[in-house]
């Protein structure tokens, strides 16, 4: 009876403590508190494996599952098997769409959270398969050769700034209590190449540009969008390293944006601090100022260190644990750490990913992303009763330029040729022939196709292979970056050779490219230019729908097309002197704003006034052609007096609006004042409507004064 009894009694215990509930796990208590109790629950080994991006085991004894940090949302979820694969970030720059925007990151995030619960149920808690999104990217796309900068929002602080944000709004949800997931913005801060140099380089921008150009974007973000986490750049500014740098992420982030989110590492940058920038001597000392920085999740393994920092008395465990507060609370409001009774968006399953809405959306979001640059004598749109289609080019059946960098794989890719063979009359005969290479020294043939075909579409350009990531992108002889910005050689000769050939046919570019490039002699020899990007899955479809005239193109270019690779100032450079459209002095060949419409359209009764400090802007548009389109209003300012600090232009709001056939609408577009300030190289100056004027304008070219009714 007594060893019934006392069996009874430690079967008790034991089923009591696997039903204990901690404190921290307690979603009704305010978070601070649950921070506070799982902290006095840490051992000091606990507390530095979870400064880690990959915490393999968790902590079981508190039943805290394993956790990893690293996961990508780039353009749809990535690295991860099937998900949606929405057009590179620099596409959907071109379709001045917020709401859009919006749309596509509130459909990664749905995704995201299923893929989420359904690998929690297999217990697969390896990378790619989190809740913490290192995107978006909001570096400033300063000079076309970088080979990252088709991750980029373009080359607009403004632009920027307002697309990241309706990004990191529709990853992040809008429930009071939980985060649906986390966005990051990345790389903090002044981060654009080159490639290679990338572990070591300096940038040395000066201060009007930092915080003219380089810093707004993130300080938006932070500020307004209320982003979730920060990552810091493997480069050094002015001297300092990014990821242990006072000035960026203290004196900047912490105290004047009052970020309160996780700062993450760039993978292996603290290992950088040692190894490339020998800005101290070891790991323990690197480790130990990374935290007294405020750093709080490392992907690398340099953090590993810090009990010997303790040791060595580099730093005290309280300063551990200020910067491991940050890690738990976003575990918490992401429901990862709340009793297992709730779980956050449990609804969420397999039959969320990759849905026929979401296949439409991805259509949609490359459809307005798309940017008509050249349309003689209204070549576009063809007719699908077209007899004899030529389709050729390297990247004409090709996937790889469909899907991106940082991608999800899809079964619904469309290449260019499939949305073609799709679109046209069934009675069409679409030939097809590669025609040549993406890169290669012969003079191609033209295809014998050719000599039958009616209209000839060629789809040329780069590839996500020739520019990305350095050692991603496996074709690019300059470390992941581009050496210049022509147009390949061997393709340009393809198109001469069919243009010699057969002038009198009708000769259609499609390009595929991530950033600028020379165009001149390409506009020269087609007839119609369609900028497709690195367009998604959809990207095909698309493409057939503009040509083919059931869609009007509405893209903008959110890059500076540039006249000549002779206009590039160095790349090493980090001034914006002759640099984008903001500070460029010769006129590009296609400039920031530009694209074409089958549409016309015309803005009237423009005026302008101020309520509240801001500027009101009211005016309607007329469509003045038999199709629907859409217009983007671009408002641009110019600085009175020209401060040298100053851009000669920059965009300060834009608005797209759906226009019938024949038909005109009402608009109105307010500017913030808190957008009117200029940093003169020594500090902020607050400033008001009358010191700039302002234009606006349909095609960032074309500018209409706005009068002011003061």
């Amino acid at each position: 009876m007594i060893r019934l009894l006392l069996f009874l009694i430690i079967f008790l215990q034991i089923k009591k403590g696997t039903a204990q509930t901690f404190v921290f796990q307690n979603e009704k208590i305010a978070i601070d508190a649950r921070v506070k109790d799982l902290l006095n629950h840490l051992t000091i080994k606990e507390k530095i494996q979870l400064l880690s991006y990959d915490n393999k085991t968790g902590v079981p004894r508190l039943q805290i599952p394993a956790y990893n940090w690293w996961n990508e949302a780039l353009h749809g979820v990535g690295r991860a098997g099937k998900a949606t694969v929405f057009p590179q970030p620099i596409a959907m720059a071109a379709s001045f769409n917020k709401l859009l925007i919006y749309d596509v990151a509130t459909a990664i995030s749905d995704e995201a959270r299923a893929k989420f619960n359904e690998a929690v149920k297999i217990d697969n808690r390896t990378q790619y398969l989190g809740l913490t999104f290192w995107s978006p990217n909001i570096n400033i796309f300063r000079d076309p050769r970088w080979g990252r900068g088709h991750e980029t929002w373009g080359e607009d602080p403004y632009l920027t700034g307002e697309l990241g944000s309706a990004f990191v709004n529709g990853l992040q949800g809008n429930d009071k209590q939980y985060y649906k997931t986390i966005a990051c913005a990345k790389h903090f801060a002044v981060h654009s190449g080159p490639e290679p140099l990338r572990h070591e380089f300096n940038a040395q921008p000066s201060k009007a540009d930092l915080y003219n150009t380089y810093l707004p974007a993130f300080e938006k973000l932070v500020t307004k969008a209320k982003v979730g986490s920060v990552m810091c750049a493997y480069n050094a500014l002015d001297g300092k390293p990014c990821c242990v740098a006072p000035f960026l992420l203290d004196t900047i982030l912490r105290q004047q944006w009052k970020f309160d989110g996780y700062l993450v590492t760039d993978c292996w940058a603290l290992s950088d601090v040692v190894g490339f920038h020998k800005y101290v001597k070891n790991d323990y000392e690197a480790a130990a100022l990374a935290i007294k920085n405020k750093v709080n999740v490392e992907c690398g393994n340099t953090l590993q260190h810090l009990e010997k920092a303790l040791n060595q008395n580099l730093i005290t465990e309280k300063e551990i644990d200020i910067a491991l507060a940050p890690n738990i609370k976003t575990l918490i409001k992401l429901g990862l750490l709340d009793n297992k009774g709730k779980q956050f968006l449990k609804h969420l399953n397999q039959s969320t990913v990759s849905t026929a809405a979401y296949t439409a959306l991805a259509k949609k979001c490359a459809t307005e992303s798309m940017v008509l640059l050249v349309n003689k004598n209204n070549t576009l749109p063809l007719s699908k009763n077209t007899k004899t289609i030529l389709v050729t080019g390297p990247n004409a059946n090709d996937n790889t330029v469909m899907l991106g960098n940082y991608n999800g794989f899809s079964s619904n890719v469309v290449t260019y040729l499939e949305g073609i063979v799709n679109k046209v009359n069934i009675g069409t005969q679409v030939q097809y022939d590669k025609g040549c290479e993406l890169l290669d020294n012969t003079n191609p043939k033209v295809p014998w196709e050719a000599g039958f075909a009616e209209t000839i579409i060629a789809v040329m350009g780069l590839s996500p292979l020739m520019e990305g990531e350095n050692g991603d992108a496996k074709l690019s002889t300059a470390g992941g970056d581009k050496e210049n910005i022509f147009f390949p050689k061997n393709q340009l000769a393809f198109l001469k050779n069919i243009k010699e050939k057969y002038p009198n046919k009708k000769l259609i570019v499609l390009i595929t490219t991530g950033s600028a490039i020379e165009l001149n002699e390409i506009a020269n020899i087609a007839d119609a230019v369609l900028l497709c990007w690195y367009a998604g899955e959809q990207g095909g479809n698309a493409a057939a729908d503009i040509v083919f005239g059931e869609a009007n193109p509405s893209g903008k270019l959110p890059i500076t097309f540039y006249d000549s690779q002779n206009d590039l100032p160095s790349f090493e450079n980090y001034s914006m002197q002759n640099r984008t459209y903001r500070y460029i002095a010769k006129q590009p060949q296609f400039n920031f704003g530009f694209g074409l419409s089958y549409a016309q359209f015309e803005t009237t009764n423009i005026n302008g006034s101020i309520k509240n400090n801001n500027l009101i802007i009211n005016g309607n548009i007329k469509n003045k052609s038999t199709v629907d389109g859409a217009a983007t209003i671009q408002v641009f300012a110019k600085h009175q007096t020209q401060n040298e600090a100053a851009p000669f232009i920059e965009l300060k709001q834009f608005k797209k609006i759906e226009v019938k056939n024949n038909g005109a609408t009402n608009f109105e577009i307010i500017v913030d004042s808190n957008e009117l300030r200029l940093f003169n190289n020594t500090n902020y100056q607050k400033l008001k409507v009358a010191d700039y004027r302002f234009f606006i304008s349909l095609d960032g070219k074309n500018m209409l004064p706005l009068i002011l009714n003061l």
